[in-house]
């Protein structure tokens, strides 16, 4: 027995150890947060990503470009996951949460050289953490979220985004709007504001619908295209002839026969579309198919249909004008339909779409996004939702602070005047962590055109003399100075959530020293 190898894996069973499975990890961490760190900030480049089947996608959201890629190493897979966290959380800061993440396992490499033990290192970038969130907390500026700071902070998170040809601040401006019209008094609801893409236009067609535009239109040919004061019905079941549960044969032996039930299916047609017409709806939206002969009977007293509605438009027809989505006709009545100002179909681009518009209950507005190509109208598209996410973030969880890295470089500061007061070797990851989160500025600097160290050094002696200090992107090139006055804000939510996700992220790679893959 004691001398008998005792085996535990599969023979094929790989496993990897020690500081090997420490470096492998960190090292293809590394690798992901690389792949995104020219992207960041106004001066950011592109991505182009091509899948298997040729497909192209252009960006430089870094959710995008992580979701995209084919990553299999399973620590890479954490920068992935940190990157969807952001966008799931607050909707930007992707990029800066996925460097931030990179370089804090930089570190902690380092660190890990220098035989200071994983669990000091997670110790120490913990308290480091919450010192960056008590920054944070003293950064928010103490102003009036009106609309033209929330501009300012849409502005700011599309600068560098594709946005065609069409200036950031008017889109900023779009976005406000929307925002605007879907605030309540218990906060944004974010579900009442859609982006709908169109290709055939500039970018500069971008507007602001207050309503609802829906893809299907009419299901027959003379029905009304426009419809003013709309009583609108929404209705979730078929308006056809109704087939047997049970499968069944008929022999029909005469004439006769045949016309009768020839008159039965008419007149369970007919049925159909005099319930329409008795509820007094001279609009309906149904998520099944219509019968071309309840269509047609429909179409002669100029009532619109539009069917095979999908069940998350039909929802928001329904939030839009306070219709009741009924299950049969017999609950359809007076008292289920919704309304609304108008209902119109017109032509984008190739495509006939219709726009409810004025509904009754209408805080649901459609952003709708134009763009010459695919590719501009998606990375457009893109763009717009992450301004929206930041605003409403900004209006709902906790106010503004100033970017272009002066945030960051606040944080740094603030990390190393209290790392002297921690004890041991904890206090060498606290400096760490410091020193990581200067990448962000330093990137910033870099993409801007700068030097680096240069800039980095700019940075601290403005921060020292000012309080406050960023990149600012300027021509071809940046300067250092006041984001605030510059008008470059970012939601506070943002910079914390990218702290977190990126310390527990580093955090969980670093304690890994044991990899164990099955063949």
């Amino acid at each position: 027995m004691g001398g008998q190898p005792l085996f535990i894996l599969d023979e094929d069973a790989q496993r990897t150890h020690g500081k090997d499975a420490q470096s492998s990890n960190i090292s293809a961490g590394k690798a992901v947060s690389e792949s995104v760190r020219t992207t960041l900030g106004p001066r950011g480049m592109d991505k182009m990503l091509v899948s298997d089947d040729g497909d192209v996608v252009i960006t430089n959201d870094g959710a995008t470009i992580l979701s995209e890629m084919d990553i299999e190493h399973p620590a890479a897979q954490m920068i992935v996951e940190v990157a969807q966290t952001q966008e799931d959380e607050v909707g930007d800061g992707t990029t800066t949460a996925s460097v931030l993440a990179g370089e804090l396992l930089t570190k902690g490499e380092d660190l890990l050289d220098d035989d200071v033990h994983p669990t000091t290192i997670v110790e120490g970038y913990s308290a480091a953490a919450e010192l960056a969130q008590d920054a944070i907390n003293e950064l928010v500026l103490d102003v009036d979220l009106d609309d033209e700071t929330l501009v300012e902070v849409a502005e700011s998170s599309m600068t560098g985004k594709g946005t065609g040809d069409v200036e950031a601040e008017k889109l900023a401006e779009v976005v406000v709007d929307a925002v605007r019209h879907a605030k309540s008094d218990n906060g944004v609801r974010r579900d009442n504001i859609e982006v709908h893409t169109q290709t055939g236009a500039a970018s500069s067609a971008t507007k602001l619908v207050e309503g609802v535009i829906v893809d299907e239109t009419a299901v027959h040919d003379n029905m009304p295209t426009s419809v003013e004061d709309a009583s609108i019905a929404v209705i979730d079941t078929e308006l056809d002839v109704r087939e047997s549960n049970i499968d069944a044969e008929y022999n029909v032996s005469s004439v006769d026969q045949l016309n009768a039930a020839l008159d039965a299916e008419e007149g369970e047609l007919q049925g159909y579309a005099e319930d329409v017409l008795e509820s007094g709806a001279d609009v309906a939206f149904v998520t099944e198919d219509v019968a071309d002969r309840v269509a047609s009977q429909l179409a002669k007293e100029g009532v619109f249909v539009a069917d095979s509605i999908g069940s998350s438009t039909a929802k928001d027809i329904v939030e839009a004008t306070g219709a009741k989505r009924v299950g049969s006709l017999e609950a359809l009545d007076e008292d289920s339909l919704g309304h609304a100002d108008s209902v119109d179909v017109e032509k984008q681009g190739d495509d006939d779409v219709t726009f409810i518009t004025g509904g009754a209950t209408a805080e649901s507005v459609t952003v709708i996004a134009r763009g010459s190509t695919e590719h501009v109208v998606d990375e457009l598209e893109r763009a717009l939702n992450d301004a929206l996410d930041t605003v409403i973030a900004a209006l709902d969880a906790g106010g503004v602070v100033p970017g272009a890295g002066a945030t960051e470089i606040a944080i740094a500061d603030h990390i190393r005047s209290e790392a002297a007061s921690i004890e041991g070797r904890k206090q060498l990851a606290v400096e760490a962590f410091a020193d990581a989160v200067d990448v962000l500025p330093r990137t910033l600097a870099e993409n801007t055109g700068l030097d680096a160290i240069d800039a980095l050094v700019d940075l601290r002696a403005e921060h020292e003399s000012e309080g406050i200090a960023g990149i600012i992107s300027e021509g071809q090139t940046g300067v250092v100075g006041d984001p605030v006055e510059y008008g470059i804000l970012d939601p506070a939510a943002v910079k914390r959530e990218a702290v977190d996700s990126a310390t527990e992220a580093a955090t969980m790679i670093v304690r890994i020293d044991d990899v164990i893959s099955s063949s």
